[in-house]
C-alpha cells in the first residue's frame, strides 16, 4: 500500500460502474490502493467495497467520513461489512468535516468537535475489534444490547483521521491507527505534523502510526494552465482554517502551491520528498484535472513508483 489514488467518477451514467471500471484500470497500472470522499453523494464505505469486491488486487479506503451527522453503531456496521466483503483490504477514514459543510447540510451546530471526534473513536475501536461496545459519553452513547460483530470482519478496521491540527492529531495518536493529511507538504508533515503524532502515540503505549499523505497532483506538460486549474479547484479549502494553517506551514500561500503538477521527473522527486518527511504511504488526488490522457500518464508513473 505505498502508492494509491482518490477514485471520483464525476459526469458519468453511473458512478458505481464507472469507478469499478476506473478501479480496474488502476489494478492495472500497479497501484495499491484506491480511496473514496464522502460529502453528500454516494456512500463511500458501500461503494469501496463493491470495488474491493470487484478488484481483488486494490485495498479500499474512504477518505474521509465526518463524525458529525454520523453514530459510532452505524459506521461500525458500514465499516465491518466493507471489510467483510473485500476480506480484510478496507481502510476507514474518519474527519471533524467543515462548520459550513456541518451547519448547512445537516443543520447541527459544529460544537466540540475535538471532544466528538474523542468519543466517536473510542466507541468505534471497541466496536470494530469486539463487536459490542459499552460506552457512555458526554456527547455519545454506544452500547448495544445485541451483537454488533459482523461474520467476516474479525480483523478489525484500521482506523484513521483526517487530522492536522495539534488537538486532532493528539487525539489520533492515542485512538487511532495513522492520519490521511491533505494539503500538507513535505516541510508540515516533517515539522510539524509526524512529531506530534508519534509522541501522542508514543505515549499511549501505541506503535508507530500510518501517515496516509493525499496530494493533489497530475504529470502534465501543460503545467501552467493546469496550475491555474488547479488554483479554482482548491481555493476552497482557503476559507478553511485547518487547511488555511497547514498551506501556511509547508511553505505555501494558495492551496494549489500544495498541488504536484509537472513531468514524471518532478512528481517522482516529490512523492520522495513525502516519503522522507515522513509518510508511510501516498494517495495522489485530482489525478484527473488535465483530461484523461495526463491521468493515465499520471497513474502509470504511480503505478511504478509503487512497485
Amino acid at each position: 500500500m505505498t502508492v494509491g489514488v482518490a477514485l471520483n467518477a464525476s459526469d458519468v451514467e453511473n458512478q458505481v460502474d464507472a469507478t469499478v471500471s476506473l478501479a480496474h484500470e488502476a489494478a492495472a497500472a500497479g497501484l495499491r490502493s484506491a480511496w473514496f470522499g464522502q460529502t453528500f453523494g454516494a456512500d463511500s464505505p458501500q461503494l469501496a467495497a463493491i470495488v474491493g469486491r470487484e478488484e481483488p488486487r486494490l485495498h479500499v479506503g474512504t477518505s474521509a467520513i465526518p463524525v458529525f451527522g454520523r453514530h459510532p453503531l452505524l459506521v461500525s456496521s458500514q465499516a465491518q461489512t466493507a471489510q467483510a466483503a473485500t476480506h480484510g483490504r478496507y481502510h476507514l477514514g474518519l474527519a471533524l468535516g467543515t462548520k459550513l459543510l456541518t451547519e448547512s447540510g445537516f443543520g447541527l451546530p459544529f460544537e466540540r468537535p475535538i471532544a466528538r471526534l474523542r468519543e466517536f473513536l473510542t466507541a468505534l475501536r471497541q466496536l470494530t475489534r469486539t463487536g459490542t461496545a459499552d460506552f457512555h459519553g458526554e456527547l455519545l452513547t454506544a452500547a448495544p444490547p445485541i451483537s454488533a460483530r459482523v461474520p467476516g470482519a474479525e480483523s478489525g478496521v484500521p482506523l484513521l483521521v483526517a487530522a492536522m491540527g495539534p488537538q486532532a492529531l493528539r487525539v489520533s495518536g492515542e485512538l487511532a491507527d495513522g492520519i490521511l493529511p491533505y494539503l500538507a507538504g513535505p516541510r508540515a508533515l516533517e515539522e510539524h505534523i509526524v512529531p506530534a503524532l508519534t509522541a501522542a502515540a508514543a505515549a499511549a503505549g501505541r506503535p508507530a502510526p500510518r501517515i496516509v499523505a493525499l496530494v493533489p497532483g497530475v504529470v502534465t506538460d501543460d503545467v501552467e494552465a493546469v496550475r491555474t486549474k488547479a488554483t479554482e479547484q482548491l481555493a476552497f479549502y482557503e476559507q478553511i482554517p485547518s487547511y488555511a494553517r497547514v498551506v501556511e506551514l509547508s511553505g505555501g500561500r494558495r492551496a494549489s502551491d500544495l498541488a504536484v503538477i509537472g513531468d514524471e521527473g518532478t512528481v517522482a522527486a516529490e512523492v520522495r520528498r513525502y516519503r522522507d518527511a515522513g509518510a508511510t504511504e501516498v494517495v495522489f488526488t485530482s489525478t484527473d484535472i488535465a483530461g484523461e490522457a495526463d491521468r493515465r500518464r499520471t497513474w502509470a508513473l504511480l503505478g511504478e513508483l509503487a512497485g
